[in-house]
């Protein structure tokens, strides 16, 4: 049977903290942080029984932390080079490693990780973690890699500021120069930060002065490309880049951990003929693994879907359009443009309205109310075949509007402070304390979540696009409302998606193309609403209309089994 993917991401080192103190710029002991042992059977069940399949643990690799865990034998951070007191999860320090604040025993932190996968397996769900290739930490080393295995940069030739084997590239003979980034609050007491020859930055800077906006705290990885040959970029390929290696080792050790997939940060900026060769090499060993790519170019998409990714986020194509939709900036049959353009590549494309860099949809900088996203929410988890993910915390309507500290007030829940999430706490560890509001909420993400793969039609079935025949009609407003219908052998759906705040009566129009594409027979059919449980007697005629009445920022979705 076909599975349809529905991704839950967390934040790991934020899902499961129970320290409600929330200081600002708080430390790991005035703020703490939550654990890995915190997914224990009830979390990882509460999760499953939401419809999902796929858990997306965020963080759980080595990163910079100002935190100080050298008694345990762990290199310590200089500030400087450090965003936030907790530290930025893409900033990787080991990739060898678990992050030591996420583990109840720090010694034994690998040990959590592979009982976390063992325990996330029992409850039904597969494992994906982040693999960031486009950079590391400026104070990487690796203190956990396998024997044999040499640590990235060990044998770079510093002199030089591009060489097809060099794991970084270098400016020779410039002190790295901070001069251009505010220093962290943190930083105050601690040592000048010294780094020389200068490594290349992260975003793709290749000089010695990074400023406050580039990822300072990070350094380029060098897969090949020299990016400053006087005659253009250059490629470097045979033999094959030293960095190529290492960094499909990497993924063959998670792997071998038990981990069912990666989330490939900004995969865009490693070069395709990499993803090419790792993604084959993996796959030879795990066939059944699957890589997600952070691609933000869809002129790209195909070239990177070509390379071995299984999935590509659709962020500037459907993540922004909805979102446009949802806040009134677009028109709701602005949607069909947007499957359209990647029709091609449909199965590909991951849908969603949160995640760790975008704004939470109830903060003030989204939507300011969380059912505001429910019609957005359907036509993401129901429109096609393709995987669909949700943020923890988005199904109880986390707002965002902390001020956590280096992340401030801007609508994400912090990836760099110690920090709790307020909506996870209540949803996971303190129901009691949810609202009617928040709990009502959850239960309808959960009704659309398992309709993902309860229901036939969204699983497998065909599409059909019903806003072409839609948009003249004086009872049906394309501004407002999308509708589609999906067919799997005699289970058809019709959905409709209001994202408009008032409650609508609309007639929507059936045209025979859609009798011919999807080989409905023209008949009379009890439909029941899978949100409500409401049915209702309706003749389908080819070019007629079926009435709907549908609240504000909700939906219709009616089933209905044909006759044979």
């Amino acid at each position: 049977m076909r599975t349809k993917l529905v991704i839950y991401q967390v934040f790991t080192r934020t899902f499961g903290n129970k320290n409600l103190t929330k200081r600002e710029y708080g430390s790991l002991t005035e703020n703490g942080a939550g654990k890995m042992n915190d997914f224990d059977k009830d979390v990882l069940r509460h999760i499953h029984d939401l419809g999902v399949t796929h858990l997306w643990y965020t963080g759980v690799i080595r990163h910079a932390t100002c935190t100080d865990y050298s008694a345990f034998g762990i290199p310590t951070q200089n500030p400087r080079v450090v965003k936030g007191r907790a530290g930025s999860p893409y900033a990787i320090t080991d990739y060898y490693d678990i992050d030591p604040d996420i583990a109840v025993d720090v010694d034994a932190r690998m040990a959590e990780f592979e009982a976390l996968i063992a325990r996330t397996h029992a409850e039904g769900m597969k494992v994906i973690i982040d693999f960031v290739p486009n950079h590391v930490a400026r104070q990487y080393k690796s203190i956990t890699k396998p024997k044999g295995v040499e640590d990235l940069g060990e044998g770079d030739d510093t002199g030089k500021h591009f060489d097809p084997q060099n794991n970084f590239y270098y400016c020779p003979g410039e002190q790295l120069d901070l001069s251009g980034v505010v220093e962290n609050v943190y930083a105050h007491d601690a040592e000048a930060y010294h780094e020389y020859p200068a490594k290349c930055t992260g975003n793709d800077r290749f000089d010695s002065h990074p400023q406050q906006n580039d990822w300072y705290e990070t350094i380029k990885l060098n897969y090949g490309v020299d990016y400053c040959d006087a005659g253009g970029r250059s490629y470097h390929y045979h033999p094959i880049p030293s960095t190529w290696k290492k960094m499909t080792d990497i993924l063959l050790f998670w792997a071998a951990k038990g981990v069912d997939g990666f989330r490939c940060d900004m995969a865009e900026m490693v070069p395709h003929e990499f993803w090419a060769h790792a993604t084959q090499q993996v796959k030879e060993h795990y066939p059944a693994m699957i890589f997600i790519g952070e691609v933000y170019d869809p002129n790209q998409y195909r070239l990177y879907v070509a390379s071995g990714f299984d999935y590509l986020y659709d962020k500037v194509g459907m993540y922004d359009c909805v979102r446009g939709v949802i806040c009134d900036e677009r028109p709701a049959s602005s949607i069909t443009q947007e499957w359209q353009k990647v029709d091609d590549i449909r199965d590909h494309m991951l849908y969603f309205l949160e995640n760790h860099d975008e704004q939470r949809i109830a903060s003030d900088f989204f939507a300011a109310n969380p059912w505001k996203a429910i019609p957005g929410m359907i036509v993401s988890a129901l429109l096609q075949q393709n995987p669909v993910m949700v943020y923890a915390g988005q199904e109880f309507g986390e707002k965002g509007m902390d001020k956590e500290g280096f992340s401030g007030c801007d609508g994400r829940s912090t990836i760099f402070d110690y920090w709790s999430t307020e909506a996870i706490y209540k949803g996971f560890f303190n129901r009691k304390a949810l609202t009617t509001d928040e709990k009502k909420l959850s239960l309808v993400y959960q009704g659309i979540l398992r309709f993902c793969n309860r229901e036939k039609a969204v699983r497998e079935g065909l599409t059909f696009d019903l806003m072409y025949v839609n948009n003249q009609s004086h009872h049906f407003n394309p501004n407002k409302q999308y509708v589609f219908m999906r067919k799997a052998d005699n289970d058809v759906l019709l959905v409709v998606a209001n994202f408009d705040s008032a409650r609508v009566n609309i007639n929507v129009t059936i045209p025979s193309h859609a009798f011919d594409f999807l080989g409905l027979p023209e008949q009379t059919v009890e439909m029941t609403d899978l949100l409500s449980g409401y049915t209702k007697q309706v003749a389908l005629r080819r070019n007629g209309q079926v009435a709907v009445d549908v609240e504000g920022n909700y939906g219709r979705i009616y089933k209905f089994v044909l006759k044979k």
